[in-house]
């Protein structure tokens, strides 16, 4: 048989010999002869410009099928209108490639001035708490009463508070107007059930904090602040949200010397799992 064998066809177009078996099984390239004693296979001088084209098709990732179409297609306006669908493809995915390495450079570039956000690992707590699924509409009111009786019930106990009093919040509160809400005070010693307040394990957490001061009543321009921080500049979860009641109403009677922390869950790649 004549011809140039697979070693020198691969030779002459740098395809290797297992990419030329491939494409020869999946009827890309096929040689113009095999030996029917041996299998070798033999290719033409004339196939070097067509394999040269399929190579750099495809270091384009065009897909095999469309490799196929191009090089079936009935003249050079076919030809190119399929080379040009799939440059326009691979345009979008690199624009996509681009806006994840950004995104990526957002994440572990924190902005200039991000110093009024904290990272902070909470451990699992044990608690007294009130826990119930309310309206977005009476979540403050509802909070109000609660976080009164489950002081009162705490001192009527006699357990020692080991903490800043805090809140949980499910996303659902936020984003349906309906959702389940927990307040707690995280104590030591044993939590006899008495009306609403039960015992509570507040679960760990990695946490962005930010430091509202101020009434609650404008919190929600603190809580924009997180979510647009966490969301671009960390790797944000879904979870509860959360608040820590440092100083307060029960504190002082002057609102702008309230200060409340709020948490929003993010997962951090420099703690372990």
């Amino acid at each position: 048989m004549t011809g140039l064998t697979v070693g020198d066809f691969s030779r002459a177009t740098h395809l290797s010999i297992k990419t030329l078996r491939h494409y020869h099984q999946v009827g890309l390239l096929e040689p113009t002869a095999v030996n029917p004693d041996t299998g070798y296979r033999y290719y033409s001088a004339a196939q070097i410009p067509t394999a040269q084209v399929i190579r750099r098709l495809r270091d384009l990732e065009m897909p095999v099928a469309d490799v196929k179409a191009v090089l079936a297609a009935p003249d050079a306006s076919a030809r190119n209108a399929l080379i040009t669908t799939h440059l326009s493809r691979l345009e979008a995915e690199l624009a996509q490639t681009l806006a994840a390495v950004e995104s990526l450079r957002n994440l572990l570039q924190p902005p200039d001035g991000a110093t009024e956000f904290e990272h902070r690992s909470v451990r699992a707590t044990a608690a007294a708490a009130i826990e119930a699924v309310v309206d977005r509409a009476d979540a403050l009111a509802w909070w109000q009463g609660a976080l009164g009786e489950l002081r009162a019930t705490v001192r009527a106990q006699r357990l020692h508070a080991t903490g800043a009093a805090g809140g949980v919040f499910a996303s659902e509160l936020f984003q349906y107007d309906h959702g389940r809400a927990t307040v707690f005070i995280p104590v030591h010693g044993d939590v006899r059930p008495i009306g609403r307040v039960a015992p509570l394990v507040v679960p760990a957490a990695e946490l962005a904090i930010i430091s509202h001061h101020g009434s609650l009543a404008d919190a929600d321009l603190s809580y924009a602040k997180l979510g647009s921080y966490a969301t671009t500049h960390e790797i944000s979860i879904d979870g509860p949200l959360r608040e820590y009641y440092l100083r307060g109403a029960g504190d002082t009677a002057d609102e702008a010397e309230w200060r409340t922390e709020i948490g929003w869950p993010i997962f951090r790649a420099d703690r372990p799992a």
